[in-house]
């Protein structure tokens, strides 16, 4: 069997070096299809690799692979259109828990920006946020045991070795 394939590539952390020297409308209209070829595709990728890993944790996770639910878009201002705002120099994969109403639910996720890919969970609390799925779980975990966040960090590692990511 064939190593698996590396999901970010030489040319995904190039792609956001050059959009941050040419942090423009006509430079990303320009570079569109690098941009689907760099960042798109290789997120779309990842999801369908974690998709059947994050369904097992639970089933209940948004793996729909939309803008929103799945993927941040780097400019999430309309604005850009008239170039008044910048595009951002990151993107991330999610996996939530739709939530019910108003509520958030937090979040596990996978970032990539200009150096750096990471990988962990958002754990929303305070305010409406303090009912989230994360939240209730982990935060008891949190205050009894300090150290509960290190074992997950490798337990997410364990994650995708198991999958045959590579990043």
């Amino acid at each position: 069997m064939a190593p698996p394939k590396a999901v970010f590539t030489r040319e995904t952390f190039q792609f956001f070096k050059d959009l941050g020297r040419h942090n423009r409308k006509e430079w990303m209209d320009a570079n569109r299809d690098r941009y689907q070829t760099a960042l798109v595709q290789p997120f779309r990728r990842l999801l369908e690799e974690l998709a059947p890993t994050a369904l097992e944790l639970d089933s209940r996770f948004d793996t729909s692979g939309r803008t929103g639910p799945n993927f941040s878009r780097i400019n999430r201002d309309i604005r850009f259109a008239k170039d008044k705002t910048l595009y951002k120099m990151h993107m991330y994969l999610k996996f939530s828990v739709p939530a019910p109403g108003k509520r958030e639910t937090g979040q596990l996720y996978v970032g990539l920006s200009v150096e750096t890919v990471t990988a962990g969970f958002r754990i929303y609390s305070g305010g409406k946020r303090k009912e989230s799925t994360l939240a209730l779980i982990a935060e008891p975990r949190v205050n009894a045991d300090s150290g509960w966040i290190a074992k997950q960090r490798s337990g997410w590692a364990g994650v995708t070795k198991a999958t045959g990511t590579r990043w």
